[in-house]
């Protein structure tokens, strides 16, 4: 029995991270540089100040961090569905969000720096900004600084390489950033410049659900301990963040002289890739990532399509041959349906279903939501094919001693359904190009992989034919089929007109 229980301890001693429990964590890691972003050098490695920071965390509550990439609009209430235990992406601790989440202690101070062009001089204050066009990310301290000064023109952005990008083609005078993203995207740019001093202050803190009280305490001890023993100093500096302020707020005052290594990795990673070769060569390195988004792209589209076929018969049948109840109830969700956006109805079905209990993974979500929009669309394109039909086929069929299931089965239903082919597999490919929409739902499809390796790599025209070849070749079978179906059609039509002549 006693080596039993050695043999246990021994097992248990040597048991890797992985056995530990899990601690879900969720941040947009899509165009976060330096808080939580893909490696350039290596797309499928996920790093970033904070991403480092998560892991110190876990290993101080004894758990294994897995990160859940969400997008910024999504990841409040994707917290408050229960998706993940902990929100970290650079959100700013105010009263209007303390009104939603429980915030651990702060992580990281900071606050509002100025970029502008190299050329530019004189936009170095908050003051000088007046009667310019100044970019920010929206739902930030910057974005309240701006609005609350008046003269200046607002341009909010969703994605900071799409701000700086605005910046560097002249749609904008200066951008007013969070200074860690003002020293990543402006400090290492050739064209851009750091301006002024840092204007007001910020904290950075984790959020979590309302309640979580427990969960709060052991990370407000895992990040104290940090503060403590130089261990948040030491990921700080790699990244190039540690500040004198961030001395003063932290009470760490010790000098480790810790060389920027991932600052100069980053840096080394977005240098100009010199010939096409290079250019060539980064671009296969993507055809995996563009796979896999194009793989989820198809399995999505057609799983909805098939769910939207068999509903808009359905719905088709009860609004062409049903009583009037089952006629009204029909041209309600149809009008409905078509009446309301789509992303409004995927978001309704993945966050507002759990309130009821119904709790579907984003897969499923997606395709029930993209299959139930477009059950609506094909509903009144059969409708149009059940009416296609001369009355005269009913009666025909009828007078066979068919019932008059039998014939809306076995007759009604064929015919218009060849009618409708062409405009199904037309529907087929807006259902692949609105398949973008499910990426707010945490699924990186096609369209999310581009926003991803686009503003990794400030590459909009290159990656973007990527993409976009990418979506041709998945329509390109269904083009065929449509033209097949049309001449298929075409001679059937034509028989059917000299055999009655």
């Amino acid at each position: 029995m006693r080596w039993l229980i050695t043999l246990l301890t021994f097992i248990l001693m040597i048991t890797p991270a992985t056995a530990r429990g899990t601690l879900l964590w969720a941040s947009d890691g899509e165009a976060n540089v330096p808080y939580v972003f893909h490696d350039p050098a290596s797309q499928s490695r996920m790093q970033g100040f904070e991403f480092d920071i998560m892991r110190e965390v876990g290993h101080r509550l004894n758990v294994t961090p897995k990160f859940v990439q969400n997008d910024w609009d999504g990841l409040i209430p994707g917290l408050q569905r229960g998706l993940y235990r902990l929100v970290v992406d650079g959100i700013e601790i105010t009263p209007e969000h303390e009104d939603a989440v429980l915030f651990s202690r702060p992580y990281y101070q900071t606050g509002e720096r100025i970029v502008v062009r190299k050329g530019q001089s004189g936009l170095d204050s908050l003051e000088a900004l007046r009667g310019h066009v100044v970019g920010t990310i929206r739902g930030t301290y910057a974005e309240r600084l701006l609005r609350d000064s008046s003269d200046i023109a607002i341009r909010t952005y969703m994605e900071e390489t799409n701000a700086v990008s605005d910046l560097r083609n002249k749609r904008l005078d200066a951008l007013l950033v969070d200074a860690p993203i003002a020293v990543y995207y402006g400090a290492l740019s050739d064209d851009l410049k750091l301006v002024g001093k840092q204007i007001g202050t910020v904290h950075y803190g984790i959020a979590m659900r309302k309640g979580d009280y427990a969960m709060r305490d052991r990370v407000d001890r895992a990040l104290s301990d940090m503060m403590a023993d130089g261990t948040l100093q030491r990921i700080l500096s790699r990244w190039n963040l540690w500040t004198p302020q961030m001395a003063a707020f932290t009470g760490d005052e010790t000098e480790q002289n810790i060389a920027p290594v991932e600052w100069d990795r980053y840096r080394l990673a977005m240098a100009d890739r010199g010939g096409w070769i290079d250019r060539l060569e980064l671009y296969a390195g993507f055809l995996p990532l563009i796979l896999h988004g194009a793989w989820l792209t198809l399995a999505v589209s057609a799983a909805a399509m098939l769910i939207a076929v068999a509903l808009g018969v359905l719905l088709a049948l009860m609004r062409h041959y049903g009583s009037s109840p089952l006629k009204f109830c029909a041209g309600v969700y149809i009008e409905v349906v078509r009446g309301t956006p789509l992303l409004i109805q995927i978001l309704l079905i993945f966050y507002g279903l759990p309130r009821f209990g119904v709790n579907l993974s984003p897969f499923l979500a997606g395709v029930v939501a993209l299959g139930l929009n477009y059950a609506a669309y094909e509903a009144e394109n059969y409708r149009a094919g059940l009416m296609s039909v001369s009355q005269g086929q009913m009666e025909a069929a009828i007078a066979l001693n068919m019932t008059r299931l039998d014939a809306v089965r076995l007759v009604i239903v064929p015919q218009a359904f060849r009618t409708v082919v062409p405009v199904m597999t037309n529907d087929f490919i807006s259902l692949l190009k609105d398949s973008s929409l499910v990426s707010v739902i945490t699924l990186t499809e096609l369209s999310q992989t581009y926003i991803r390796l686009s503003s990794t790599y400030y590459d909009y025209f290159g990656i973007g034919l990527l993409i976009g070849g990418a979506y041709l070749l998945l329509g390109l079978p269904f083009v065929r089929l449509a033209r097949y179906a049309e001449k298929r059609l075409g001679r059937f039509m034509l028989a059917n007109h000299s055999h009655h002549h």
